[in-house]
């Protein structure tokens, strides 16, 4: 159907119309500057994504469905017999007449107790108070820029869907960070994690303390961070670089490795020597001064002696001589570390 222009006495025509618009608003957003574009799609994505949290250890069993619902029946049912101890005919038929409140609150107490359990209490003498931050100078850059400085020391690395990191955080991370996938790199995670430091050496001043002892045999993934980044590949795949929701350290400071392995959220994860060597790569400013808070790498295992005691974990130190790569005990807090973790997530 034709359209008569308001005053003009012509027909126009619908679908040139609609054509002219689309170029002109083509053109617009051409002229719009780079950032703000970014800012606009982030804003996009962040109003039609929800972030959910997706948990490494799956499901609950039957078993465990099972028990869980014994204890809390029986703890249910302990609580039944000391409320009606305190009541007589008249506050009964009062909790009665609130039958729907009380079935409620009772519900929403018992969810919030559970809830309150999830983190084990396994090495919690292990935290110490600590103080430490990031330097000053450190910020995260977009994922585009980061990809950019990775594909300097890796040139042959592939895709990256970048526009994950605009997505909304999910609880608990700091920042989006483009981490490589270690096969990308090498054919085993040690010869990754030798090449990646190797690259971190050519940037910046760093002492390797146990450089040619980072075989199999001595370092090794934890199983839960394997896990992760399985789940992260398969969630992007045909993507050499990963985008990971990070928290750089803050979180877990002055905790032990294992305590921090402990009391990790159910979609959290540690990060191993590579991925926080990729990081100290794109942002060389995390450490940077003897008062920054240093780096332990909880999401891989060390074995000093390579006889399948894996009982220490590799860490990122700072002084005077630069960056300083060596191992730490696992059950040792202090207040100078923290333990980097990623979060997975899924969109809704």
């Amino acid at each position: 159907m034709a359209l008569l222009g308001s005053g003009m006495g012509r027909v126009l025509n619908p679908p040139l119309l609609v054509g002219a618009f689309l170029r002109s608003s083509q053109r617009l957003f051409e002229k719009i500057p780079a950032a703000l574009q970014i800012d606009t799609e982030s804003r996009i994505m962040a109003a039609t994504h929800t972030i959910i949290p997706l948990h490494l250890s799956g499901n609950t069993t039957d078993q465990q469905n099972q028990q869980l619902q014994s204890c809390l029946g029986d703890a249910v049912h302990n609580a039944y017999l000391t409320a009606i101890e305190q009541l007589d005919k008249q506050s009964a038929q009062a909790v009665l007449e609130a039958e729907r409140q009380v079935k409620a609150d009772i519900a929403k107490a018992v969810t919030e107790i559970v809830q309150s359990h999830t983190i084990s209490s396994k090495y919690e003498e292990e935290d110490v108070d600590s103080d430490r931050g990031y330097p000053p100078t450190y910020c995260v850059r977009p994922v585009e820029a980061q990809v950019t400085e990775l594909k300097k020391a890796f040139p042959a690395l592939g895709a990256c869907q970048e526009k994950l990191g605009r997505l909304p955080l999910p609880e608990g991370a700091e920042a989006w960070f483009a981490i490589p996938r270690w096969e990308a790199v090498a054919s085993t995670y040690n010869e990754a994690v030798e090449k990646i430091l190797e690259v971190l050496a050519k940037k910046r001043r760093i002492s390797n303390r146990i450089a040619g002892r980072l075989g199999q045999e001595y370092l090794r993934q934890t199983e839960r961070s394997r896990l992760a980044r399985a789940i992260l590949a398969e969630q992007q795949q045909g993507c050499d670089i990963l985008v990971v929701a990070v928290q750089a350290g803050r979180l877990h400071r002055g905790c032990s490795a294992r305590r921090t392995r402990a009391a990790l959220a159910g979609n959290e994860y540690c990060l191993g020597v590579f991925a926080i060597a990729s990081i100290l790569l794109t942002h060389p400013e995390r450490l940077s001064t003897g008062e920054s808070l240093m780096v332990d790498c909880g999401g891989d295992e060390y074995s000093p002696r390579a006889d399948h005691n894996f009982d220490r974990v590799p860490l990122f130190d700072f002084d005077l001589s630069g960056v300083e790569f060596s191992i730490f005990y696992e059950d040792r807090a202090r207040n100078l570390w923290g333990t980097p973790t990623g979060f997975l997530y899924k969109l809704a």
